[in-house]
């Protein structure tokens, strides 16, 4: 069974970037208590102020079922949906080696 990453490309709206950071924040408390997700990061696009990338990577599909389908993540798009600009862009990835990595099982 392969780790799965999922990069996420969110566009903003406008001038919100700092207020999609608050409000996404709070989806960091959730995701500690998730047992599948082993990384999640958020990170702001260096040359576009109204883009947002999240990094995901979790121990299964399983474990990505459950994040996307929780309380959690419910609550949490409700607290930060409303900043996306459009569509997000999902990227799925397998990872395969890198440093800091454990793909063991």
């Amino acid at each position: 069974m392969s780790k799965v990453v999922i990069l996420a490309k969110l566009p903003l709206r406008p001038g919100t970037r700092d207020e999609f950071v608050e409000a996404f924040s709070q989806m960091f408390p959730v995701v500690a208590e998730e047992e599948g997700t082993i990384t999640y990061t958020l990170h702001l696009d260096t040359k576009d102020e109204d883009l947002v990338w999240v990094y995901e990577m979790y121990a299964s599909d399983e474990a990505l079922a459950a994040h996307s389908g929780s309380d959690g993540m419910k609550a949490g798009l409700a607290a930060f949906g409303g900043f996306i600009a459009g569509p997000a862009e999902l990227i799925r990835l397998t990872p395969v080696e890198g440093k800091g990595l454990d793909l063991s099982e």
